[in-house]
């Protein structure tokens, strides 16, 4: 199975891109962020023309999260994290798909640091720490995938002295990132890849993509039943190279998933 993640920044206005590379990519299940629309205007017909089902939690002029499945339709489990009833921004979506539970999120930008943004960010890190918790003891396959709006470490990172004090790499982000994994969850792209410099999104000025002045930000983490099925993890780069497209390039791990007995 094929699991991608992919920070779209503007589902509409970048629909021809998407549709183009998931005609090339093929990927089974797809997370979306950033989709900058309001339910009513997502593309649902576009997209099963694509041959994809599709779920999404909308909203007007900013974020928005969708989850996509290739031939069939995800089944809704979850939209937006709990405890905190005030919190009106469309950051979370979850689905059952084929035996395994997908979230898809977008956690909050936080700048400018300090500030009340940041402390949104924060607090929206321990709604996430609270729920993973449950995930993982639930004891079943599970995936958080999407953008973080973290750089983990400074490997994650071009130039990382530039950026201490921004809030996608202050010490409290980066730990709060940490004590999640800590849990028990695996970095899928860092655990493949343990010292090698991957990006997932350039700025869109001073030709930082062709320099690969860039930041890894979109991640996926594995629940312990499902880490061991991991095969392959990339950074999908073509797309950010395209015309129009987003400043995020696509992300997908492969996972082997064994049979189950009633598919034997």
């Amino acid at each position: 199975m094929k699991i991608a993640t992919y920070n779209v920044n503007g589902v509409n206005g970048r629909l021809e891109i998407l549709l183009r590379w998931l005609k090339e990519d093929k990927p089974d299940v797809v997370c979306l962020q950033e989709l900058k629309t309001e339910d009513a205007r997502f593309p649902r017909g576009a997209l099963e023309r694509a041959g994809y089902g599709a779920i999404w939690h909308g909203q007007k002029s900013w974020n928005g999260v969708a989850i996509l499945s290739r031939g069939s339709t995800p089944i809704l489990t979850r939209r937006g994290l709990r405890s905190d009833p005030d919190d009106t921004h469309s950051r979370y979506i979850e689905a059952a798909i084929d035996g395994i539970l997908v979230g898809c999120l977008y956690l909050p930008n936080g700048n400018p640091a300090p500030g009340p943004k940041f402390d949104y960010k924060l607090r929206w890190f321990r709604r996430l720490h609270e729920y993973a918790a449950e995930l993982r003891d639930l004891e079943i396959p599970a995936v958080l995938a999407g953008d973080f709006n973290v750089m983990p470490t400074e490997i994650d990172v071009y130039k990382p002295e530039r950026w201490l004090d921004d809030a996608l790499f202050r010490p409290e982000v980066r730990k709060a990132y940490a004590d999640l994994v800590a849990q028990g969850w695996t970095d899928a792209v860092r655990h493949l890849h343990p010292n090698e410099r991957i990006y997932t999104f350039w700025k869109y000025w001073r030709n930082s993509f062709e320099r690969d002045a860039g930041l890894r930000i979109d991640h996926f983490l594995l629940s312990p039943m499902i880490a061991p099925w991991l095969k392959s993890a990339s950074v999908r780069r073509k797309p950010r190279s395209w015309e129009h497209t987003s400043d995020h390039a696509p992300v997908m791990i492969e996972l082997e998933v064994p049979k189950r007995e009633d598919d034997a």
